[in-house]
């Protein structure tokens, strides 16, 4: 009988690598290494290979291994990943070396206004992601990777969160539905996650079972740092549960809205002008607004109109969306260009926390500004502007002394 391999990855794929592994009872480790760069990366390439075998505990077999220019933090995951299909009961991981600059913190009411996309399985489009300055990343391991490559994704997604730096951006991952989701959790929250997408959500229960598991993995790997959620809401049925589900965990930090799905759930078809989704739009802001958090818009997918895109954005600030997704960088800038305060906010803003201050110095309960009482809703969304504008350099960090 024929031995049988298993593969990982394309041998066509440029900054990526193609493993093959035909499991054996015996003859020991035969390794072959394929690779244009040889002179420069064998060793490095044989010493990564083997590392990764002894961390699985293979003793037998045979690796083949084709470098089309990837990092090695990939060649790693895919070796885990043949290994783990020739023996599906190996529970051991091979893990790099974590980089600890990479290791920072974040918080409940950070900005979110652009969040980038990047298919799990393209560690390339990794590399350089943080340079651009999204408010977050997100390492998607759902709908842009194909069935045959979750398995390998959810290893490379696994080990760029311990390795690459993506420049202060939050580090968000969107996880599978249902079973295969649970099971993305398991590898990557012990691993330098801030926070994880939910997709498809549609009611309390199903976002309670992934809270549920995130904290079981916390106790047993002895993390401390919380893991944020944010739930996609894509059916009829999610946006009239937004609520409940706004309000499901104190881990939520957010709630966003996919319109691709939502306006295929309908039975219509999504438009630029938005009147099929304004309804769900103006749901998700509220259910978000009574919970206390963050509301965060759908991608825009012409990455070729900018005017639409400005145009999307605007309209998403309107209706009090606090941020919008990303599937290309260049849609960065005019995301957080829209976003960012008018002149008029501004100096309305300044005046609320000026009298805010003052208000405080003096030791008096409540804020007025002029003849006007202010609520601390409005204190609270002045301070956010004020934030807002120092964080897009429309407002010096020291504006008070000015």
């Amino acid at each position: 009988m024929p031995k049988k391999n298993f593969t990982s990855g394309n041998p066509t794929t440029k900054s990526d690598f193609f493993v093959e592994f035909v499991p054996a009872n015996s003859g020991g480790i035969n390794i072959d290494i394929q690779s244009k760069t040889k002179v420069l990366h064998l060793s490095k390439l044989e010493s990564t290979s083997q590392k990764s075998l002894t961390d699985l505990k293979i003793k037998h077999g045979k690796l083949s291994v084709f470098d089309n220019g990837g990092q090695y933090f990939v060649l790693q995951a895919r070796i885990e990943a043949v290994i783990k299909a020739a023996h599906p009961g190996t529970i051991n991981e091979s893990l790099p070396l974590f980089n600890k600059h990479v290791h920072y913190k974040s918080a409940r009411d950070r900005f979110r206004r652009s969040r980038l996309y990047l298919p799990g399985n393209q560690a390339k489009l990794m590399l350089n992601a943080g340079i651009h300055k999204p408010d977050a990343v997100i390492l998607d391991l759902e709908d842009s990777v194909t069935p045959s490559e979750k398995d390998a994704a959810r290893l490379i997604v696994r080990n760029a969160l311990m390795t690459l730096d993506f420049f202060g951006a939050e580090r968000m991952v969107r996880i599978n539905q249902g079973k295969l989701g649970l099971k993305d959790l398991e590898a990557i929250v012990p691993h330098n996650v801030h926070l994880i997408l939910v997709p498809k959500v549609e009611n309390a229960k199903q976002l309670k079972a992934v809270d549920d598991k995130i904290q079981n993995i916390r106790k047993d790997c002895g993390r401390k740092e919380p893991v944020y959620l944010m739930p996609i809401l894509e059916s009829a049925k999610g946006i009239l549960n937004s609520l409940e589900i706004a309000k499901a965990s104190k881990n939520n930090v957010a709630i966003a809205i996919g319109l691709e799905d939502y306006t295929a759930d309908i039975g219509v078809q999504r438009t630029n002008q938005g009147r099929e989704s304004l309804f769900a739009r103006s749901q998700v802001v509220n259910a978000a607004r009574s919970a206390g958090i963050q509301a965060i818009d759908t991608v825009f997918s012409d990455v070729g109109d900018d005017e639409g895109l400005r145009s999307s954005v605007q309209e998403a600030k309107e209706l009090g969306f606090d941020g919008k997704g990303c599937i290309h960088p260049r849609q960065i800038r005019p995301i957080h260009e829209e976003f960012a305060p008018t002149i008029s906010e501004i100096e309305k803003a300044k005046k609320v926390v000026l009298a805010f201050d003052e208000a405080e110095t003096k030791g008096l309960g409540v804020v007025s500004l002029g003849s006007k009482m202010i609520d601390p809703p409005v204190v609270k969304r002045a301070l956010h502007t004020v934030e807002l504008a120092i964080s897009t350099k429309l407002l010096n960090k020291n504006w008070k002394k000015n």
